[in-house]
């Protein structure tokens, strides 16, 4: 699904000046990159998370949380701005993975209160408007052009999926993910320290998500104290565009990468080919719809019976 979802959307927008009348240009393809900047942590954070069989709700106030605790922070010394929004994220998801681990408390629950409490946290820091971030040449440095596509902020993120999938494409962290995603309790019979995984899966995925606030905060020069459910949905969306299963153990991190870049082109086709807003909504609904089809057991079961049915007829000798 993700090789083919990725190139079904390039060539829906290579095709996108049939219907603009103007030629594709550098800018365009640098924008399609920014967008996917703004969804690519968040769309990594949340699939690590499914793939274990787990759903992180809290990512967007974590998001909102890094951004602005950078913004805060980070006016003399953006690093210390983009420091201070990683130990916060760390730190939360690391509380999340603790009670979901330890007390066996299904992770749906656990991360929605702490979405509310975040967003609680971040309107008290805030006093529920957003705050402006005065350091110019850091907001100019993170979206400046680079090769004519790229920007700090675009490759950042690469940076980070190429790493996340040599880490658990060439470690054993990749299969014991997808191993507790499928089956927990084999995972543990096996010998699978279960407990320290979700606990560092859900640290990881604060990370990402508040890291993600923060650079996009920089970008903004400003922090949005309610981002509303908009990345969340986005990156849901990704995650199961890139491959992630709804009942969890498959997933890989170069698929969410085909994801959040097919998501990322979508959007710009929208805008290049000015259609209405409405259309963006429209196309990733129609997404969700065709991945839960597709995802379906009963859908499966059909086709399984229908290839049992092929195998089974008999062969005519012509």
């Amino acid at each position: 699904m993700p090789a083919v979802s990725l190139l079904v959307v390039i060539v829906a927008f290579a095709c996108s000046p049939l219907l603009s009348g103007t030629p594709l240009q550098p800018f365009d393809v640098y924008n399609a990159l920014q967008g996917f900047a703004q969804l690519g942590l968040p769309a990594l954070a949340i699939g690590i998370t499914m793939i274990a069989g787990e759903f992180d709700l809290s990512i967007v106030g974590t998001y909102a949380l890094g951004g602005m605790l950078a913004v805060s922070t980070g006016v003399s010394s953006p690093a210390l701005g983009v420091l201070a929004a990683v130990a916060a994220g760390a730190a939360i998801g690391a509380a999340q993975g603790a009670l979901i681990a330890r007390l066996r408390i299904p992770s749906m629950p656990v991360t929605l209160a702490t979405y509310i409490a975040l967003l609680g946290l971040t309107y008290a820091i805030s006093g529920g408007l957003s705050k402006t971030y005065p350091n110019s040449d850091v907001t100019l440095w993170v979206d400046q052009t680079l090769a004519g596509i790229f920007s700090p902020r675009s490759l950042l993120t690469l940076a980070v999926f190429l790493i996340a999938a040599v880490v658990l494409g060439r470690t054993r962290l990749g299969r014991e993910l997808r191993a507790i995603g499928g089956d927990r309790r084999a995972s543990r019979v096996a010998g699978v320290g279960v407990d320290g995984l979700v606990i560092g899966l859900f640290t990881v995925s604060g990370t990402l998500a508040a890291l993600g606030g923060a650079l996009l905060s920089y970008s903004y020069a400003s922090a949005n104290p309610d981002p509303g459910l908009q990345p969340l949905i986005l990156a849901a969306v990704a995650a199961l565009l890139g491959g992630v299963s709804l009942a969890g153990g498959r997933g890989t991190p170069l698929g969410l990468l085909a994801g959040a870049l097919s998501v990322a082109l979508l959007a710009q086709i929208v805008a290049i080919t000015a259609l209405p807003d409405f259309t963006t909504q429209l196309l990733y609904a129609a997404l969700l719809a065709v991945i839960v089809a597709i995802e379906s057991p009963g859908l499966r079961a059909l086709l399984d019976r229908f290839r049992a049915s092929r195998a089974d007829r008999p062969q005519t000798l012509s």
